[in-house]
């Protein structure tokens, strides 16, 4: 390709970055817009706070202080309460997220790979799948009592499911050619076709069942603390239990402010990782 295309295509493409972020400003201002014109229309007004009361209830949970236990080592340290409010979601989250992406990718790796184990599990699986997360919170309770671990194991479930769809997909997706290549070269086992055709075939599959995991489990956390696991869950569902409605708008946003980071930080390494595609 010569200078002069890749300029046009270089150029073609910040135009096209630059109206994209036109057109996301738009609508962001369009929808605050609707929004503040709702709010004025609703009466009492803490039925539907406004931007601005909801700005102010969140620079508020900024600025107060709030004490977060630490787990393994002990002790408690001061931070913001909302920092504080994440950092307790998080001891749940990333473990339970873990967990079960571990579990999912390689259960849905041997189920997909062997015939015989999907003959086996495809009915357990058909049978425990449609099951909504949060109805094991009962479970939970009494497994794990109100806690971390309890709020842990509702999240690993839906990162389990998945995480092992999007394995099991990506397996079975892995053309017969590639594996007719590899035995040619001299990979006769099993092991050895996993690793060198199965894996790399797959993992772009696997990677967006991870990346769609995350977001399902930050939504699945919220709901796994309405039960009493301190964290964001807890805090939204006690503000609006105390009609502080703009304070329980105020983490929705920061919800939603954290996974758009996280997701952005993460589409920017899946990128990366597998630039060799393209």
């Amino acid at each position: 390709m010569s200078h002069a295309t890749r300029d046009a295509f270089g150029a073609g493409d910040a135009e096209n970055r630059g109206w994209r972020f036109a057109a996301g400003a738009a609508g962001v201002l369009g929808f605050v817009g609707v929004w503040a014109a709702a709010a004025a229309l609703v009466t009492p007004d803490y039925f539907l706070p406004g931007p601005l009361p909801v700005a102010r209830a969140l620079a508020a949970e900024f600025t107060t202080d709030a004490p977060l236990a630490l787990p393994v080592v002990g002790g408690t340290v001061d931070l913001p309460r909302a920092v504080t409010r994440l950092a307790q979601s998080s001891f749940h989250l990333v473990p339970g997220l873990l967990v079960g992406a571990v579990a999912g990718n390689a259960l849905g790796l041997a189920v997909g790979y062997s015939e015989r184990a999907d003959a086996v599990a495809t009915p357990v699986v058909r049978v425990l799948r449609p099951v909504p997360e949060l109805a094991w919170i009962t479970f939970a309770i009494v497994w794990f009592g109100i806690g971390h671990a309890g709020a842990a194991f509702i999240v690993a479930i839906g990162a389990l499911w998945i995480n092992y769809y999007g394995a099991y997909s990506g397996v079975r997706g892995v053309r017969d050619g590639y594996k007719e290549v590899a035995a040619s070269l001299g990979v006769d086992t099993h092991s050895g076709m996993v690793r060198h055709v199965v894996l790399p075939a797959a993992s772009p599959a696997m990677f967006a069942g991870f990346r769609t995991s995350v977001g399902r489990c930050l939504m699945i956390v919220v709901g796994a603390e309405l039960f009493g696991a301190p964290g964001v869950g807890y805090e939204i569902i006690n503000a609006s239990n105390n009609l502080d409605m703009a304070r329980s708008m105020a983490y929705m946003l920061l919800v939603s402010a954290v996974y758009i980071c996280v997701d952005v930080a993460y589409a920017a390494a899946e990128a990366r990782w597998f630039a060799w595609r393209q």
